[in-house]
């Protein structure tokens, strides 16, 4: 079954613990320090959208991407009132494809991690840098090759009052891949219990990788720091940061490549 069908509904109280607000805020910080203003973002694998109203609540323009169409009927739900709610679109993230470019993109809560083939990884990196205005900068986490690898064999238990969650997980040395197997039970109206399954799968990638593709995109060094920090990464780390820039123009491009990016230019290979 194709991953964040069934679990759609139930993600947000299962993630209860993704410190979104602390996610947000280290997000802003990382944005301030930018050369540049940071007026609009992308939210790539934006999932339930939880970051991207966050954002937009604080006054950014954003534009959010997902894979999965029933997560997006759920963000989209979670941004009915605000103000001005980010624009959603249902794209995998190889294929993202933009109205107009960015000052910023993120990519949070181990997204990267689902795309499984360095082809795919590349080309993920090659589109978020084609639509960052000159100057612009990347952030998005990954699940380090550590915290992946300690998973093989275990199992998980989440619950709330309308569900029942169980993770059965593996990982392959041979193919750098773990893979989690969901058995989910939720809770009906008429007090019985509807089970489905799904099976999703992260690739370990490791830190050079993940600079090599960077660079071939056209980012900047790129810098790898403990998970909501910008310290180095301790060696047991299970959540990196990575942060990279595209080379600004000047300051004068800058703002004037709000209005002469070439629009017709996007999702030619």
């Amino acid at each position: 079954m194709r991953g964040y069908g069934a679990l759609a509904s139930s993600y947000d109280g299962l993630m209860a613990d993704g410190a979104y607000r602390r996610r947000a805020d280290f997000l802003e910080r990382l944005f301030r320090k930018s050369p540049f203003p940071v007026e609009s973002v992308l939210d790539l694998a934006c999932g339930t959208g939880t970051i991207a109203c966050l954002l937009a609540e604080r006054g950014y323009k954003v534009v959010a991407a997902d894979g999965s169409e029933e997560m997006l009927t759920q963000a989209a739900a979670k941004a009915e009132g605000l103000a001005s709610a980010p624009l959603f679109l249902l794209q995998a993230m190889p294929r993202l494809r933009l109205m107009e470019p960015v000052d910023a993109a993120v990519s949070t809560l181990d997204s990267l991690n689902y795309l499984t083939r360095s082809r795919d990884l590349r080309e993920t990196f090659r589109r978020v840098y084609r639509w960052l205005r000159p100057g612009g900068q990347f952030i998005f986490d990954v699940n380090t090759p550590h915290k992946l690898r300690r998973m093989d064999g275990q199992m998980y238990m989440d619950e709330t009052e309308e569900s029942f969650c169980v993770w059965r997980t593996f990982f392959s040395e041979k193919t750098k891949i773990c893979t989690y197997q969901v058995d989910l039970f939720h809770l009906r109206a008429d007090g019985t219990w509807e089970r489905d399954f799904e099976e999703h799968r992260e690739r370990a990638w490791e830190a050079e990788e993940l600079r090599q593709y960077l660079a071939e995109a056209g980012f900047a060094s790129a810098s790898i720091t403990g998970d909501l920090s910008l310290r180095p990464p301790a060696a047991d780390e299970d959540r990196w940061t990575v942060r990279c820039f595209k080379e600004p123009l000047n300051k004068s491009s800058h703002a004037s490549s709000r209005h002469k990016f070439p629009l017709d230019s996007a999702g030619k290979s």
